[in-house]
């Protein structure tokens, strides 16, 4: 469960980036964030992921009080949620098998299950063929897969995908969304996808929730989005 109470953002005691933002995310829900560049999308993922902290308000997340959370605490929440970003961020000199590998590595996980865990999530996006490539090797689309085999495979509650179609041609987009759906009715996780592009959005009947001037401006399922 995701909630946003009275929440807040802003820089330098300057204008508000996010205006008493209330919200309410339901385990297993799919829910698209959208709205135009500049409008408070960047700055609400930020407060999800607790790489800013709230300025008025309170969040919670799967137990976790975000607000009042110290930095020691932030990696156990991390392990919640799985990240998706539009630049992939991939260890270029690390093979795919090696960048999924990594996001077990780091929690410390045995490397039984490292070698058991990453080669199913790269089947579950089809890349089985492909772990001993680079990303270099791989086209756009290949890469975002990879991405998203690595923010699975901790096996996390909420999966944050931050314009996961950016930087892919469209009927990849469209593999990567069927991926995210498949994700959010099959095995129950949470789906958060932020993203500008209006005809995904349009193509799926999911609940948008629209954000303008850092305000909530609607929230309602499916249809086209205000810019």
């Amino acid at each position: 469960m995701i909630e946003f109470k009275n929440v807040s953002k802003t820089y330098n005691n300057r204008d508000f980036v996010l205006k008493n933002v209330d919200l309410h995310i339901d385990d297993g829900e799919f829910v698209f964030i959208v709205g135009p560049s500049g409008s408070g999308k960047t700055t609400l993922t930020k407060l999800l992921l607790r790489e800013e902290k709230v300025s008025e308000g309170r969040i919670v997340i799967n137990g976790f009080r975000l607000d009042k959370m110290r930095s020691g605490k932030v990696p156990y929440l991390r392990r919640e949620m799985g990240v998706v970003f539009q630049d992939f961020r991939l260890f270029p000199k690390k093979t795919v098998y090696e960048n999924v590998a990594f996001a077990m590595q780091v929690i410390g996980a045995p490397h039984s299950s490292i070698k058991k865990r990453v080669p199913f999530f790269l089947d579950q996006v089809g890349l089985a063929d492909k772990m001993k490539s680079f990303p270099t090797q791989l086209s756009g689309g290949e890469q975002q897969r990879v991405a998203l085999a690595r923010a699975l495979v901790n096996n996390p509650e909420i999966i944050i995908a931050d314009e996961p179609t950016g930087n892919i041609d469209p009927q990849m987009s469209i593999e990567i969304m069927e991926l995210l759906v498949k994700l959010n009715e099959k095995l129950g996780k949470t789906v958060i996808v932020v993203t500008h592009e209006q005809n995904l959005v349009d193509r799926y009947r999911k609940r948008v929730i629209t954000i303008k001037d850092g305000e909530i401006l609607n929230d309602r399922i499916g249809g086209m989005f205000d810019e």
